[in-house]
């Protein structure tokens, strides 16, 4: 008696989620042509914006293609929702269930990229544009950096300059060389003098130029910075963003080459190796003796101050250069992978409207399974409906009507009337 109750309500069971199924296999179809639809529209936007061309041919070729989208999607989800939950043998299942993991890339390989790059193109296009311009104001600072570190070797000309100006008035009063006046030392002091002071004024000319090309810089960086945002295609906006990004990156080699430090790395080494030395004008040999002996210490500290303005404008040119920024145009759909990371609920939904019948398919597939296991220890008699019972008693019927007419046509007597029999009463 237990077996028997477990085994009905077992019956019972599966008899009702067979209900559930036939209900719900009323709408299916229609809602698996809804996403394969919709699907289908996506991908069409993200289509037409990978051509160039807007003609009639394109409109077409991105119209088939979203079609062929929508057919195959409806097709092959179709078919797993039938054929996968029917199948019972573990290797059946699995070859079915590796097939659908390669639908499923097929799926997102041909639709949901494109899905994705309608939903989030232009807003990928400009996280390109802010990215880009992220990289030209850091080019930009770092070449206005160099340059200003550069303007700054002017205090160390400045200081060597000054030294020997200072001297050249020792010289003059004679606490130099013991020798007051102006005679060679002091012309070998004023001639150096002279040469850091004009590399002083051509530093000191760069600077208006470094910070009127900084400026100006910044202003096409505030420009590119609004055009990231604005209104409107975003098509348009790259199309101006292009052509301040070329300005901006002269601006940003102008910069480049407005550095001084290569000028006063050569003007250190000239400093020392070019030195025309006068002729000694002192009367007495003693004195020139003495003249001889001032010019090399001279000289002397003439190449130490030039080592060391030297090794200032080296480390200028050792700081590390910006970096080439080069503004490429990209389509929405590049963008999108380009930038896939900044765009996770996109792909989501992209990918999520192409490959929910999935889970159509598994809960198609645990239901049947355990439809399956009501019925499993069930005997005929208690699966049996009753409109299947009543169907089973008429074809019973019918069978029996058959079967009697024809016995009735193969018997003889059968063909004759039967005899009346008469019965005589007696008086």
């Amino acid at each position: 008696m237990s077996d028997t109750t477990n085994n009905t309500r077992g019956v019972r069971y599966a008899q009702e989620l067979e209900g559930h199924l036939g209900w719900l296999d009323t709408f299916t179809g229609t809602a698996l042509g809804v996403l394969a639809t919709a699907s289908g529209i996506y991908t069409y936007l993200g289509v037409s914006s990978l051509l160039d061309n807007t003609g009639a041919m394109s409109a077409f070729a991105a119209i088939a293609y979203s079609v062929a989208v929508s057919v195959g999607i409806f097709v092959f989800w179709s078919y797993m929702l039938r054929l996968f939950p029917a199948v019972r043998g573990a290797r059946a299942r699995t070859g079915l269930l590796g097939a659908m993991g390669l639908g499923s890339l097929a799926i997102i390989a041909m639709s949901s990229w494109l899905n994705a790059a309608a939903l989030a193109g232009s807003a990928a296009v400009e996280q390109h544009l802010a990215s880009t311009v992220q990289d030209y104001q850091t080019s930009l600072e770092r070449a206005h950096e160099i340059a200003i570190s550069a303007q700054g070797l002017e205090r160390d000309v400045a200081r060597v300059r000054q030294s020997f100006e200072d001297l050249s008035e020792q010289e003059a009063t004679g606490d130099l060389s013991g020798l007051a006046g102006r005679g060679a030392v002091f012309r070998v002091l004023r001639q150096k003098a002279a040469e850091l002071s004009g590399l002083e004024t051509q530093i000191a000319s760069q600077t208006p130029l470094v910070e009127q090309s900084f400026a100006e810089g910044n202003q096409i960086l505030s420009r590119m910075r609004a055009l990231t945002v604005e209104q409107g295609p975003v098509e348009v906006r790259s199309v101006e963003f292009s052509e301040n990004s070329v300005r901006l990156a002269g601006l940003i080699t102008q910069l480049r080459q407005l550095s001084v430090a290569a000028l006063v790395e050569r003007a250190a080494q000239d400093l020392a190796a070019s030195v025309v030395l006068p002729e000694l004008d002192a009367s007495t040999a003693e004195n020139r003796g003495a003249q001889t002996a001032t010019i090399t210490s001279v000289l002397d500290v003439l190449a130490q101050r030039a080592n060391t303005l030297e090794r200032a404008a080296q480390a200028v040119m050792a700081m590390s250069q910006p970096t080439e920024t080069t503004y490429t145009p990209i389509s929405s759909a590049d963008a999108v992978i380009l930038y896939a990371g900044n765009f996770i609920p996109s792909w989501a939904g992209a990918i999520a409207i192409d490959l929910l019948p999935a889970v159509l398919v598994f809960i198609l597939a645990i239901t049947q399974t355990a439809i399956r296991s009501g019925r499993e220890d069930a005997d005929l008699a208690d699966t049996l409906t009753l409109a299947e019972l009543r169907a089973a008693v008429d074809a019973l019927r019918d069978v029996d009507l058959s079967m009697r007419g024809d016995s009735l046509k193969e018997t003889p007597e059968a063909k004759e009337p039967k005899a009346q029999v008469t019965t005589l009463k007696s008086s």
